[in-house]
């Protein structure tokens, strides 16, 4: 990565970051569909104007840098790496299960498959990309001199992950902020490890989307609460997901992936 690659990817990403937690430009419409919450189909409308952004600069400078967005390695990294994601998944969803029974509400399709699952979607891809197709990258290429310059870029952008979600825990009280924090540095950790150990983002982005899509259950009530229960399967999950991952971030070269990345 060339010195002009890492400083107009560092500007990308940061600019895609602001406009991610803040929700601008897309925020400033109204667009209301059935139940579904107001705010968001204009996130998933920032969504779409963020790609763009993104698209813009790539194509402006000339950046042909492989994020990974390919299909080769896809089949083998799911079959490799997909079942820790998928059991963290299916922990959370009977977290949220748990905690928030009984339901309350009865959503109609429209926010079940626009609320629940097309904006996650979004989440995964744009998250991905400037979380580890953009940040994580050019950290790695910063410390390219370090002996374990790649596992340190999977935990600076982890714990930037954990701290940039911090924003929406706010006013939820220490305890739900602490616990969120863990479980989402945990999330960043698998992600970042299947993305360098596969050398394709689509696996941490249909990973990230698959677990995100697991809190359906807030789709069925209208107290988004987090009950103690469901804060302690939540820390427990990411808490191990995360062990899992620094063990396959550390092992021999030779037990990973051939990727040539890690």
């Amino acid at each position: 990565m060339t010195g002009k690659t890492k400083v107009i990817l560092t500007i990308l990403c940061l600019v895609i970051a602001v406009m991610d937690i803040s929700g601008l430009p897309g925020v400033l419409l109204h667009i209301q569909v059935a139940d579904v919450d107001s705010y968001i189909i204009p996130l998933m409308v920032n969504f779409l104007i963020i790609g763009i952004v993104a698209w813009l600069v790539l194509k402006a400078f000339h950046i042909n840098y492989d994020f990974g967005f390919t299909g080769d390695g896809l089949k083998a990294g799911l079959k490799k790496y997909a079942l820790p994601g998928v059991l963290a998944g299916v922990l959370s969803f009977f977290a949220f299960l748990v905690g928030l029974y009984p339901f309350d509400y009865q959503p109609t399709i429209w926010k079940l498959m626009i609320e629940g699952v097309l904006y996650y979607v979004g989440v995964g891809i744009v998250e991905e990309f400037y979380v580890r197709g953009l940040f994580l990258n050019v950290v790695d290429a910063l410390a390219a001199k370090k002996k374990n310059h790649t596992q340190i870029a999977i935990l600076v952008s982890s714990v930037l992950f954990g701290l940039g979600h911090v924003p929406g825990m706010l006013g939820m009280g220490i305890g739900v902020i602490t616990f969120k924090l863990i479980s989402t540095i945990g999330m960043g950790l698998y992600f970042g490890t299947v993305y360098k150990k596969t050398g394709n983002l689509w696996v941490a982005v249909m990973m990230h989307t698959f677990i995100d899509i697991c809190a359906l259950p807030y789709c069925f009530t209208q107290n988004m609460r987090y009950e103690k229960v469901s804060l302690v399967i939540l820390l427990l999950t990411y808490t191990a997901l995360g062990i899992y991952c620094l063990r396959q971030m550390f092992q021999p070269k030779e037990e990973c992936i051939q990727s040539g990345r890690f």
